[in-house]
């Protein structure tokens, strides 16, 4: 993998996959036990952020000094790209100067012909219409709770948004089975669906889209549900609580899944939103295993992509 880009999980073949989880184990593994693993000693990752960040910054900027790398954080308001420099610019001038790029932004678009342009490896932090990072995260927890991915049930009620996307594909490239709950009109993006499904099919998983909250949750190992309104949708909020009012994640609904079912949200959570603070905080929860695996799974990430042959 050394080299390439981490733009989509639909990109990534299974066996991928599993050596970024594999890989990701291994370092969670040497940093409980204080084991040194400077396996970027000397590279620079570039960190341009036109979103605002908690996880995704500290986890990339703290994984690159346990790897023995240093991490540059750079605001869009820093950079030139903020003023109108075309990101092709961008790319090649900072691939002269950096080993790698982490980008969390809006558009999809724009991540793709970074990538183009770049000499070097490129991780998608989060755009509009996925966010991959978190997925592989999420396999991650998941695996450490189930022992295995292939066969569970993970069921998604809320918003079919950049984590739907990318939990179908994650889900699809190890043979999980998802459903997705979501209201009419917020279903995830009719290509990724596409696109999963097509994985699915090499996998033996399912991939269910419903309306039907109680559907997608009955007999469900996994219950994720994310916030209704995503950054850039804040003007929305209102009128999409409304909307989502029957998708919240509460006792009764986790009472339909399998009794040691375990609940996720990549954060940050609106408590009373859709989740309630008693199953965020209820023993069923591994939200904060979840946002801790964050650092082992970008480190696996980077040190894969980056690392010299």
């Amino acid at each position: 993998m050394q080299g390439k880009d981490l733009l989509s999980i639909h990109e990534l073949t299974t066996a991928e996959v599993y050596k970024i989880l594999d890989l990701a184990t291994d370092l969670k593994a040497k940093q409980k036990a204080g084991i040194e693993h400077h396996l970027l000693k000397g590279k620079t990752l570039g960190m341009i952020f036109e979103k605002s960040s908690t996880r995704t910054r500290v986890s990339f900027e703290v994984g690159m000094y346990q790897l023995g790398g240093h991490a540059l954080f750079l605001s869009s308001n820093d950079l030139q790209i903020g003023r109108g420099e075309p990101i092709k610019d961008t790319a090649r001038v900072l691939s002269r100067y950096v080993d790698g790029i982490m980008i969390r932004t809006f558009s999809h678009d724009g991540i793709i012909e970074l990538a183009q342009y770049a000499d070097i490896p490129i991780i998608n932090g989060l755009t509009d219409l996925l966010h991959p990072c978190q997925a592989l995260t999420d396999l991650l927890t998941i695996r450490e709770h189930k022992g295995e991915l292939k066969g569970l049930k993970l069921a998604y009620v809320g918003d079919g948004n950049n984590m739907a996307n990318s939990l179908m594909y994650a889900a699809a490239k190890v043979g999980m089975d998802i459903a997705i709950a979501t209201p009419k009109g917020y279903e995830p993006d009719a290509t990724v669906i596409l696109n999963a499904k097509a994985d699915a099919a090499l996998t033996g998983a399912t991939i269910t889209i419903t309306d039907d909250i109680k559907l997608a949750v009955a007999n469900a190992d996994v219950v994720y549900t994310d916030v209704w309104a995503s950054m850039g949708q804040e003007a929305e909020q209102k009128a999409r609580i409304a909307i989502f009012k029957d998708y919240q994640v509460n006792q009764t609904l986790m009472d339909l899944a399998k009794t040691d079912a375990i609940v996720m949200h990549c954060l940050p959570a609106h408590r009373g939103e859709e989740i309630t603070e008693d199953v965020l905080e209820g023993g069923q929860s591994v939200v904060f295993d979840e946002a801790e695996n964050r650092l082992h799974v970008q480190k696996a990430i980077m040190a894969l992509l980056m690392a010299d042959k």
